[in-house]
């Protein structure tokens, strides 16, 4: 910790089938996480509502962005005085299917959102059978005590490509909130690609995931040279660590990698 850093903190949880039961133990994990100076806290996907296996009750739960789900948590970030980052059961344009949204509120209200890309339609999956994928657009950052934030879901982290257009935006923070599926190797897939998006971009990522028995758990923050930081492992709990302003530039001025690349990203 240093006089220039911001507290950020992974929140860990499983979320149920309940708005207003996961409304409850975020507002629970957000005030664990303020006493320990966190500004931004990061819940996992799905944080609004969550059902394994899908069914038809994703549509009957799903919120606009405006709705009770969104209200609740401005309250919550004005009452702690954070910005709190997680996952919306969105309304969609279909009406058979949702939006897998990520909502960035502080005290005023909603400050960014981001939908979910790339659709877990992957390890036997199909998320795209009950989700409406996110169109392709700028994406959209907020600014806490001079570091700029941006978002990603889950399955998205396995596309290098997001987090680029995110750090193209001025993101010293990639912020990733997951439902990272259990088995063979995922821990280590879910590892090694935040280790990778953080060392390839230079920049922080903070991942936060369900635990098990559906998620992997292991929720953490990653510094620029892809160094843990601060972790929680399996349980329902908060991680918290401060990110040092200066770190981005610092590695930067070492590691030029961002200045030396050749290739640009640009939508197919």
């Amino acid at each position: 910790m240093t006089d220039r850093s911001v507290a950020v903190a992974v929140a860990q949880f499983a979320p149920a089938a309940s708005v207003a039961a996961n409304l409850d133990v975020i507002r629970e994990l957000v005030e664990r996480a303020a006493k320990r100076s966190a500004r931004v806290v990061l819940f996992p996907e799905y944080s609004s509502y969550f059902v394994d296996p899908f069914d038809d009750t994703l549509t009957a739960n799903a919120e606009d962005v405006d709705g009770p789900f969104v209200t609740e948590l401005t309250r919550i970030a004005a009452a702690f005085r954070v910005v709190i980052v997680a996952g919306l059961l969105e309304k969609a344009s279909d009406a058979e299917r949702v939006r897998n949204t990520v909502v960035a509120v502080n005290g005023d209200g909603v400050i960014a959102l981001y939908r979910k890309l790339h659709l877990y339609d992957a390890f036997g999956q199909r998320e795209s059978d009950w989700v409406e994928p996110g169109l392709i657009a700028t994406p959209q950052t907020f600014d806490v005590d001079g570091l700029r934030f941006g978002l990603m879901t889950c399955y998205d982290l396995r596309f290098p490509e997001v987090a680029r257009t995110i750090v193209d935006e001025g993101a010293d923070v990639v912020l990733v909130a997951a439902e990272w599926v259990r088995g063979p190797l995922k821990e280590h897939h879910w590892r090694t690609l935040l280790e990778a998006r953080a060392i390839e971009n230079t920049v922080f990522v903070a991942a936060s995931d369900h635990p098990p028995p559906l998620g992997v758990g292991h929720s953490l923050i990653i510094d620029p040279q892809g160094v843990a930081i601060a972790s929680v492992g399996t349980a329902t709990d908060v991680a918290v660590a401060h990110l040092e302003i200066e770190a981005v530039q610092r590695v930067r001025r070492v590691n030029p990698a961002l200045e030396l690349r050749r290739f640009r990203v640009v939508p197919s």
